[in-house]
């Protein structure tokens, strides 16, 4: 039995547990960023991060940013399903496809939380976010795909080594990024980014489950 798997059933009640305490966080801080105006952590996270502003430093904090947004998210999931589909990995690039659904849930969340983002007299706007602020669809997305993909690399055993690890490696570095290119291009606050992380997660956790139940 794969490991991963076994660790899966083994800690299914902790996974339980994590899943419904990141959807608590989630509820709790929606309530906080439509009952009160951005908080002084928001405000504090994003002076300290644009303070190192650069023209370089904006150049790749877009770069960061721009595979999540439309319609190139759509492409590179696209693009990354058909390579697996072509490879003979079928199941994969019908999950890889099925991470599109971050957009539909984030998308909803935004009109249904509806909150406005940061503006030009408190932050630095280097790009405005298209649709409402809570929580940061690029964040959520990223979290869902590279995640997924990450999960593919340590469960493909087919691919060489080098490749799976340079892409685990990669994916793991656009996670980690996503979230403060966001605050640093003024498009989200530091809420917005952690609620991303938080949705993502649990669709995330979803998706594993059931790709890794599908292998028995």
């Amino acid at each position: 039995m794969d490991f991963l798997e076994t660790v899966l059933k083994s800690k299914r009640r902790l996974l339980v547990t994590v899943v419904m305490l990141l959807i608590l966080g989630f509820v709790l801080l929606g309530y906080l960023v439509t009952a009160l105006p951005p908080s002084m952590v928001d405000l504090e996270v994003s002076e300290e991060v644009q303070e190192q502003s650069h023209a370089l430093l904006d150049t790749f904090m877009r770069a960061v940013s721009w595979p999540g947004n439309p319609p190139y998210s759509v492409m590179m999931v696209t693009g990354v399903a058909g390579l697996f589909y072509f490879l003979k990995c079928r199941r994969e690039a019908m999950f890889f496809m099925l991470t599109l659904i971050s957009g539909v849930i984030s998308w909803s969340l935004k009109i249904l939380i509806n909150r406005p983002g940061p503006t030009q007299d408190l932050v630095r706007i280097i790009e405005k976010a298209r649709y409402q602020s809570f929580p940061s669809g690029h964040t959520l997305f990223y979290t869902v795909f590279f995640g997924f993909l990450i999960l593919v690399m340590v469960n493909q055993k087919t691919l060489p080594t080098a490749v799976r690890t340079s892409v685990a490696v990669f994916s793991a570095a656009m996670i980690f990024l996503v979230g403060i290119s966001r605050v640093y291009l003024g498009a989200h606050w530091l809420t917005d980014v952690l609620a991303g992380f938080m949705i993502g997660i649990v669709c995330l956790f979803a998706l594993g489950h059931f790709y890794l139940s599908r292998q028995r």
